[in-house]
């Protein structure tokens, strides 16, 4: 056997110092307001290129990042934005717009800090949020009531906005029409001749925000008319689809509205599976316009969503920032066009 000596044990060091904003000054010839200007992406006083580069390498190899409490003490504020993380299962759509609101918010020297929500909700979620005391906070869905936004603000933030089908006393609010992606899916059904209409309610919790009002549209988009619709709940899980599809014939639909393209693809699976033909016997519309979607045979139809482009809303959060006074400001998003495919 061979034995491994041990290492000597390492002569203690002197502990490095932290490089400060003195340090990168010197380094790069210049003042140490300069250094602030050009870390901070002060826009408000002119510096050359070649300096900013100057001091940019400087930083970089001195290892230095601007002191974050410090700034926001010279502020009078944070630049952190707190965006906590959806209480809902988030999909594709909404993910694509949570990067680039990030990016939007970052170009305009914002920390978008995002906040797990597990087991916290309502105003207990607020005062969590609040401990942080960001300048702003974003809030998903039905997260956030009047007083939590009261909360909010006590601490410091200085805009709170929600994004939902409601607004909320005292937040700018993000208005998104739900109901509108029921009604122009079942319509699209209905036009197409389909008159027994099942509608896909989401058994997973959180979901409830956005599919009780597309049941609702749904319900109006037929009003009046001979066309009937049916909820059905459904988990995004295989069995769960297999069971509901092995009722179809008796349940006597003929089409189906299934919340959003990953319920349709799901369900569609399972009424094939059961021998249904698409659309023959049941035609399939779902929402978001994904990619898969196309890719599938039959192709999907869809309700194509278009969400606010990041930079809009982070302008918003900038606009109430500098005037945390202002009336909050009320936005209808989220534009619905049917995109008719071979499913429907």
């Amino acid at each position: 056997m061979v034995q491994i000596p041990n290492p000597p044990p390492p002569e203690p060091s002197a502990a490095r110092s932290v490089p400060t904003s003195a340090d990168v000054a010197r380094l790069a010839g210049v003042s140490r307001a300069t250094v602030s200007y050009v870390l901070n992406n002060t826009g408000a006083v002119r510096i050359s290129e070649p300096t900013r580069r100057r001091v940019r390498e400087a930083a970089r190899e001195l290892g230095y990042v601007p002191h974050a409490a410090a700034r926001s003490l010279r502020a009078g504020h944070s630049r952190m934005v707190l965006m906590p993380a959806p209480s809902f299962p988030a999909g594709p759509l909404y993910s694509r717009f949570l990067s680039g609101l990030q990016r939007a918010l970052g170009r305009l020297d914002y920390t978008v800090v995002q906040y797990g929500t597990v087991g916290v909700h309502g105003d207990e979620a607020a005062r969590a949020w609040a401990e942080l005391r960001p300048v702003a906070v974003l809030a998903p869905g039905s997260d956030l009531g009047p007083q939590g936004v009261e909360i909010l603000k006590r601490s410091g933030a200085r805009a709170v906005v929600t994004l939902g089908p409601e607004a909320v006393e005292g937040a700018h609010a993000l208005l998104t029409d739900q109901e509108g992606v029921g009604r122009g899916a079942t319509r699209h059904l209905y036009d197409r001749g389909r008159r027994s209409i099942g509608v896909v309610v989401p058994a997973e919790r959180g979901l409830d925000v956005f599919s009780a009002p597309r049941l609702d549209g749904a319900r109006q988009a037929v009003a009046g008319t001979d066309a009937t619709v049916t909820e059905l709940p459904l988990r995004y899980e295989e069995g769960d689809a297999a069971r509901l599809a092995a009722r179809w014939r008796p349940l006597g639909l003929d089409a189906v509205f299934a919340y959003n393209d990953e319920y349709a693809m799901l369900l569609m699976r399972a009424l094939q599976d059961e021998g249904l033909d698409i659309p023959g016997d049941a035609a399939v519309i779902g929402a978001d316009d994904l990619m898969l979607g196309r890719l599938l045979r039959p192709r999907l139809s869809t309700v194509h969503l278009e969400l606010p482009a990041g930079r809009d809303l982070a302008a918003l959060v900038d606009r109430a920032v500098h005037d945390p006074g202002a009336a909050p400001e009320r936005h209808k998003v989220l534009g619905a066009t049917v995109v008719h495919r071979e499913s429907s």
